[in-house]
C-alpha cells in the first residue's frame, strides 16, 4: 500500500537544500510530501505549500522557505492546518485573521503620548503660529505626561483624565479646560487611527460636566481694564518720544486696531500705501478670513519711520532681534513700564471709535470702491489728528 504521509526523505530535503545554498540550479518542481504537502522547488529557491480543499474550494497555502522550516517543521505547521481543515475553518483564512488581531493589538499598544505627537504634528500646518503648538506640548509634558503620557492610549479611561484635571481645576481653570480639551481631540484622534475604541472619557457634554464644577463657577474671567478715553492723548504722547521697534508697534497696533499677533507678523508685502490700505491674509486671522485695514496718516507715519530698518525682501516690518519676530509680550511689558496695564484691543480708542466689539471687526472693511465707511471715516480722521497737541493743549 502507498504511503499517504511522509513521502519525502530527510535527505533528499537536504540535498535540494545544500544545493540551493550553493547556488546549483535546481530543477522546478512539486514534491509531494502527502497529507497537501508539498515542496515547491524553483530556480531561485524552494518553499512549502500546503494544498487543500474547503467547501468546494481548493486553496494554496504558503508555509516558508526551506532554508528556514525544515521537513520536521513543515510537517508540524500541516499537520495544525489539516486540523482547522478537519474542524471546517479554513485555515488561511485563521492564519490572516491571527496576524490581522496582531496587529490591532500592536497598535493598541500605543502609548498616549505617541499619540499626542503625531497628533501635533499632523495639526502643526494647520495651526496659525508655532506659538500654538508650544502651548499644546507644555501643557501636555506639564499635566498629561506624567500620569498617561507611558500608558497605552487605549487605556485611558474616565478615572485617568480625572486625575489629570483636578488637582488644576479650580487653581487653574483656564489652562484645565484647554487641557481638557487637547486631551479631548488626542483620543478621538486615537480612535480614528483604531487606537482605541469607545467613548471619549474627556468628553465635557453629557460626562465631565456631571463629574467637574463649570469653569464658569469656579473662577470669573477677569478681562483687563480699558485705558479711559481722556488720558490716551498723554499715553500717546509718551508713547511717540520713546525710540525703538516696541514702541513704534504699540503705536501702530492702536492706531489700526489690530491685535498683537496681527501686528508682529506684519510683513510689508501686506501694505498698499498708494490706496492707504493693510490687507493682513486669511492665514494669519483669527476668523481664518482676508481683512482689510485703512490706515490713517499717522499710521502711515509709522511705516514710513520703519523703513529705516527694512531689510531687503519681504520682510517683517516689525523685526525681533536677528530678524525674528518680537514676543507677543513685548507691547504688555512696554505698558506697564509706561503705568498703563490696560489691553491692547480695550485700551486702544481705536477698537472703540471704529467699532470692534468682542474682538470682532465690524466696519474696518473697505467697499469695493475703496471708499471707508462714514463711521470708519471719522475715525480714521479721529485716528490721524495730531492727539499729542491735543494733550499739550489740554
Amino acid at each position: 500500500m502507498a504511503r499517504t504521509l511522509g513521502r519525502l526523505t530527510a535527505r533528499k530535503v537536504q540535498n535540494v537544500k545544500e544545493g540551493i545554498e550553493a547556488g546549483r540550479p535546481q530543477t522546478p518542481g512539486m514534491h509531494c510530501d502527502g497529507g497537501g504537502l508539498y515542496l515547491q522547488v524553483t530556480e531561485r529557491g524552494a518553499s512549502w505549500i500546503y494544498k487543500f480543499a474547503l467547501d468546494g474550494r481548493v486553496r494554496e497555502m504558503g508555509l516558508g522557505p526551506l532554508v528556514i522550516y525544515g521537513l520536521s517543521e513543515a510537517r508540524e505547521e500541516a499537520r495544525k492546518a489539516r486540523q482547522l481543515r478537519h474542524q471546517g475553518i479554513d485555515p488561511l483564512d485563521h492564519r490572516n485573521a491571527a496576524r490581522a488581531q496582531a496587529r490591532l493589538d500592536a497598535a493598541k499598544s500605543v502609548t498616549f503620548e505617541q499619540c499626542a505627537g503625531a497628533y501635533i504634528k499632523a495639526h502643526r500646518a494647520g495651526w496659525r503660529s508655532a506659538q500654538h503648538a508650544g502651548q499644546w506640548e507644555t501643557t501636555l509634558a506639564t499635566y498629561a505626561y506624567p500620569i498617561i503620557g507611558a500608558l497605552p492610549v487605549a487605556a485611558v479611561d474616565t478615572g485617568l483624565v480625572l486625575k489629570v484635571l483636578e488637582p488644576i481645576w479650580t487653581s487653574r481653570p483656564e489652562t484645565a479646560s484647554r487641557l481638557r480639551g487637547r486631551i479631548e481631540r488626542i483620543l478621538d484622534w486615537a480612535k480614528a487611527r483604531v487606537y482605541r475604541d469607545g467613548e471619549n472619557p474627556a468628553r465635557w457634554r453629557g460626562h465631565l460636566e456631571h463629574q467637574l464644577p463649570a469653569r464658569s463657577k469656579v473662577s470669573m474671567i477677569k478681562h483687563h481694564a480699558a485705558l479711559p478715553y481722556a488720558k490716551l492723548p498723554a499715553f500717546m504722547a509718551d508713547l511717540r518720544v520713546r525710540e525703538g521697534i516696541t514702541p513704534r508697534a504699540l503705536e501702530f497696533a492702536i492706531l489700526t486696531a489690530a491685535r498683537v499677533g496681527e501686528v508682529i507678523g506684519a510683513k510689508w508685502s501686506e501694505f498698499n500705501l498708494l490706496d492707504k490700505v493693510w490687507i493682513i491674509p486669511g492665514s494669519r486671522m483669527k476668523a481664518g478670513r482676508e481683512h482689510r485695514v485703512p490706515l490713517s496718516d499717522a499710521a502711515l507715519a509709522v511705516l514710513k519711520g520703519m523703513l529705516q530698518f527694512r531689510p531687503t525682501g519681504d520682510d517683517l516690518v516689525f523685526p525681533g532681534k536677528d530678524g525674528k519676530p518680537l514676543r507677543n509680550t513685548v507691547m504688555w511689558d512696554l505698558r506697564k513700564s509706561m503705568g498703563a496695564r490696560t489691553s491692547p484691543r480695550t485700551g486702544s480708542v481705536a477698537r472703540s471709535a471704529i467699532g470692534r466689539t468682542s474682538g470682532r471687526a465690524t466696519t474696518t472693511s473697505l467697499s469695493s470702491n475703496r471708499s471707508l465707511t462714514p463711521l470708519a471715516a471719522r475715525s480714521r480722521e479721529h485716528i490721524g489728528a495730531p492727539i499729542c497737541s491735543r494733550s499739550a493743549a489740554g
